[in-house]
């Protein structure tokens, strides 16, 4: 479980193809991890293979890749790493489970006084039914407060300090990104079919 609040910027130094599997090898963030422990890169809960000095290594499973914009990646690429909560830590953005239920395209960038910015991200039915206006997202693994909802998109604002702590600062339109809708709302929607 995570919160959506990133707590580093992390860099892919290689990705292995072995298959059906892939092997991600991304710098060491300045959090503690073991072995065995989970992260969120990009808002998707990986589990740490192993520790190499400065890196990190994680396997990438066909689900994985599928549900994810990970085929995006190369070395170099710059990804959202978070550490999975503990019964310690405050919840400061909302719960996120890793999950990630698609991939969106950046479809318009506004930029606004004051460095912040109106993103829209057009997503597919399926995600923006989990959506309401006020209510949570995770982006790229960021928890974020929907503005708008509309039939093929949805809209949030980008503060100046997200956007300098995320990689979300360095996107543009039509860069894909992860998406995991509002927890609550997934029950929400199982409980009550007509939804």
């Amino acid at each position: 479980m995570f919160s959506g609040i990133i707590e580093a910027i992390g860099q892919v130094l290689s990705i292995e193809d072995r298959g059906l599997l892939k092997v991600l090898h991304i710098s060491r963030p300045p959090f503690p991890l073991i072995v065995g422990d989970s992260v969120a890169v990009n808002g998707c809960c990986l589990t740490v293979r192993e520790l190499d000095g400065q890196k990190i290594i994680l396997d990438l499973i066909p689900e994985t890749l599928v549900k994810t914009n990970f085929h995006d990646l190369k070395a170099g690429s710059f990804v959202n790493m978070e550490p999975s909560l503990t019964l310690q830590k405050g919840i400061h953005g909302h719960l996120v489970q890793g999950h990630v239920d698609g991939i969106g395209t950046i479809s318009k960038m506004e930029r606004y006084p004051g460095d912040g910015w109106i993103m829209e991200v057009a997503a597919s039915p399926s995600i923006l039914d989990l959506m309401v206006e006020k209510g949570s997202i995770a982006v790229d693994g960021v928890s974020l407060t929907v503005i708008e909802v509309k039939d093929n998109f949805f809209s949030f604002s980008l503060i100046p300090h997200t956007a300098e702590k995320t990689t979300l600062g360095k996107k543009k339109v039509g860069d894909r990104v992860n998406l995991e809708g509002d927890l609550l709302a997934k029950y929400l929607k199982k409980w009550i079919p007509c939804m």
